[in-house]
Order: structure tokens, then sequence, then C-alpha cells
């Protein structure tokens, strides 16, 4: 800076990092070197002060204010992000197992009817249906179960043919379930399941009268010249129906019927065997459903629940049955796995064949709830390979372990379905278009579009058997 007109010249000095001297700056022609006895110089840059002015204030609050915007703008960028929802945001290929679990079984919970448990995770679900089974003819409590899909309709049969398949996936990965924490979920709602499959049936009060079987609660309505509300054109919550809700019953003869929730009663046994009262009281119930149906088959009187008006008039639009031999095989076969009584398994591989010759040629290989026989000749398989039975099982333990090979060959061809990287079957959106517009044009040409669906909805599903791989 500078300094009086009247001071004393002076020498332009720089300092040596290397010896800690000041020498003559280069800039300065007429410097000297000067030898002070000094301390050495601070390694830091020398300061300089400027005297700055603020001429315009109007100007310097302006400069301010921008700054301050700019700041808060380049904040406010990097953190909305964070804010903003994620569902739409791409993540690559997610295999959050667990959390697709969770929420399958979650769905059971949103679907309960009766009594609604307080601990649900469903909060906006309430009690509903607490009126089931008090008909103008009817008088059986029917309270509990679960709805079908988006109405309001409770069917016996698939109901059953679900809590087999889910106590069958705890009696097969109950540890998992455990590891990731959700065995106690799984078993609250196959135990909502089983305690309303108790109900459906009705022993008889004496032996002259028939035993009864409550295939449906709720109705479709067919009468189209005087509709009245129902669970399918009355398009609401459960907790708000006030329409009456008709009950359908059946007798002994519905041998399918009978035969799935005998099933379902023996599978559910096992998962609550260390609940020895109750696990004894479903097979108590499976054991009398089942003497009464084998003891219709063996007078040839057994048919499906659907062939009766009064029984499955209304779930043959919905969940029609073609056969009842592979419903009674598949009963016996979780009969001998819930008690250990050879009775049962004698029955079940005597059949097994005759069952097979029975299966529908569009049902051949397929799995859902109007055919057992593809997953009762995996049980088979199971039975072959790690118990190793022999005489007189391993003829019908051989038939099923063909189709077990020949089911699962075509499940592991490639020329199927694309995979994705968890190895799930996937079909892209314009496949899944033409798919059901086809479906609109087989529903107005054959009385069973549910086979068609059935099949697809099973070649889909089949991915989860890909998972534990």
């Amino acid at each position: 800076m500078a300094g009086s007109s009247n001071s004393a010249p002076v020498s332009s000095i720089h300092t040596s990092s290397e010896t800690g001297r000041l020498l003559p700056s280069a800039t300065k022609c007429n410097s000297k070197e000067i030898d002070l006895d000094v301390s050495l110089p601070s390694p830091y840059p020398k300061s300089y002060l400027f005297e700055l002015v603020i001429t315009d204030k109007t100007h310097y609050r302006r400069f301010l204010y921008i700054s301050l915007t700019l700041a808060f703008v380049v904040l406010a960028l990097g953190l909305v992000p964070h804010f903003l929802p994620q569902n739409n945001r791409h993540h690559g290929h997610s295999k959050n197992l667990t959390l697709a679990l969770n929420q399958a079984i979650t769905f059971f919970d949103a679907q309960k009817s009766g009594s609604y448990p307080s601990n649900s995770p469903i909060r906006f679900r309430g009690s509903s249906g607490l009126q089931d089974g008090n008909s103008s003819n009817i008088h059986a409590d029917l309270v509990g179960g679960f709805y079908d899909s988006g109405n309001n309709i409770k069917f016996t049969f698939p109901a059953a043919y679900t809590i087999t398949l889910l106590s069958w996936s705890v009696v097969e990965y109950h540890r998992k379930y455990a590891d990731i924490g959700e065995l106690e979920h799984i078993k609250d709602v196959i135990k909502w399941g089983s305690d309303y499959l108790l109900k459906v049936f009705v022993p008889p009060t004496a032996k002259s009268d028939p035993s009864l079987l409550y295939s449906q609660v709720g109705s479709a309505g067919n009468d189209t010249k005087n509709p009245v509300p129902n669970d399918i054109n009355c398009w609401q919550r459960p907790e708000d129906m006030r329409y009456k809700r008709p009950v359908s019953v059946c007798n002994e003869t519905a041998s399918d019927l009978a035969g799935e929730i005998v099933a379902a009663l023996s599978a559910a046994s096992i998962v609550f065997k260390q609940e020895n009262e109750y696990s004894q009281r479903l097979i108590k119930k499976a054991e009398q459903i089942y003497e009464i149906t084998a003891k219709e088959d063996r007078i040839h009187r057994a048919i499906t629940y659907t062939t009766i008006d009064a029984c499955g008039g209304e779930a043959r639009k919905f969940y029609g049955s073609s056969g009842y031999k592979d419903e009674l095989v598949w009963a016996a076969t979780w009969l001998f796995f819930a008690t250990g009584n050879h009775t049962f398994l004698d029955y079940a591989t005597t059949n097994f064949a005759a069952a097979v010759d029975d299966e529908t040629t569009t049902d051949k290989g397929i799995f859902y709830w109007n055919n057992k026989l593809a997953a009762n000749a995996v049980l088979f398989t199971r039975l072959r390979f790690f118990r190793d039975l022999g005489f007189p099982y391993e003829k019908a333990l051989g038939l099923s372990t063909n189709m077990t090979d020949q089911l699962m060959c075509s499940y592991l061809s490639k020329q199927n379905f694309n995979r994705t990287p968890g190895k799930v079957f996937s079909v892209d959106y314009q496949f899944m278009y033409f798919f059901f517009k086809a479906n609109e044009l087989i529903r107005r040409r054959t009385n069973e579009p549910h086979k068609i669906i059935s099949y697809f909805q099973h070649r889909i599903q089949v991915s989860f058997l890909q998972l534990g791989t």
C-alpha cells in the first residue's frame, strides 16, 4: 500500500522458503541483500488489507437477496427429491421377496369376513357379515371366512383349496416363514379359514338324516327382470351390506366339496400340531367328513357339488368342478400326513390311477381349484423319495413320479417363457392384452372359459416354484 510522501525509500524484499532469509526482490534493480537477525518468518502467506467502501447500499442489499435466494434454490433442489414419492422411481431389479410375501399374506387380512380383529394391518376394514347363516330357511353360524375376489360372496370350495395350499407352504417352509417374521402372520390367516371350515359341515342328528355342507353365502343374482341388491350388482364395502345373503346347502353326495374341506382341515392340523387340542379338533372333523364321503363313493352316489342347483348352481359360473375323484384322493393323502393312518394312504394310492383316467384333457398338468392331481403327484413323489414305502404302494408312487418328472420339465423348459433375473416367468403387456381380448371371444363360444383362464394363471403362478432354486 502507498505510504506518506515524506517517508524514506523502502527496498523491496521477498522471502526464500528454503533458507528463511529475506532476499532482494528481482523486480527492484537497486535492491541489496539485507542480513537481519530475526526469527523464521511464518510459513503462511502474507495478509493484505483492502479498504472496501460500499457506495450504494441498495445495490448491496439486492446482491445479498439474490445470493441468498440462489443458495436456497440450490439447497431445495438437493433436498426435494428425498421427499417425493418413490413409487415411480426405477430401482433396477428388486428381489425383496420378503416384502412381496408380506403383501401377499396381507391380502387375506383384507378379505376377512366376520368380527374383524383390532390388530389387523388393514385399518380401513371392520366387522361385517355378522348375520351370515341366518336366512329365511337356514339358521346356522356362518360368520367368518373370506370374501371372494372383489365381491362379497363366500365360496367354500375355493376357500378350502386356499387353506390347503397355505398350510402346505407352512409345512414345507415354516422355518423360512419364521426367519422373516411371517410365521405367526400366515398361521393367523390359516386359522381364520380353518375356524370357518369347521362351521360349514353339520353331521346328521340321526341315522336317517343327511349331512349338511354349506357351499356358499351370498348371491350373484340371476333375476334380470326384478333385480335386487346382491353381492355382484351392489358394489360396496362389506361393512355396508344391508341386503339379504342367501345360503347354498349341499348334502353328503357333494364329494368334491367334502374332499377339499377334509384336505384343508388335515393340512391345517399339521400347521397347529404344537397346539394339540386345536389340531385334534381339526383332525376329528376331517375324519368325520371323510368317513361319510368315502361311504357315498363306495355306493356310487358321489357327485360334484356344482351338479346340484341348490348346492352349487351359482358357484358353477365361478368355480366349476368337473370331477370329484381327485379331491377324494387329495383328502385321503392329507389325512395320511396328518394322522399316519395307512388306511387313508391305501385309499389314495388305490384310487390315484382312476382319478388320473378321469382327468379331462384340458386339465392335464394343471393345478388349480378344479384339479389336484399334479399336486398329489408331487406329494406321492415325496413319499417315494423320502419314505420309500415299497409294496403295495410302489405302482401308484411310480406313476406319480413320472407325472412329476414331466411336470417339472414343462415348467423348467426355457422355451416356454422369458425369466427375470430373479427367475420369475415374465410376460409382456402386449401378450397379456392379446390374451384377455382372446378370452372375450372364447367366452362367447364355450361354456367352460374358466379352464382357459386357469391354465394361463397356473402357468404364471408356477414361477413361485423357481423362487427357492
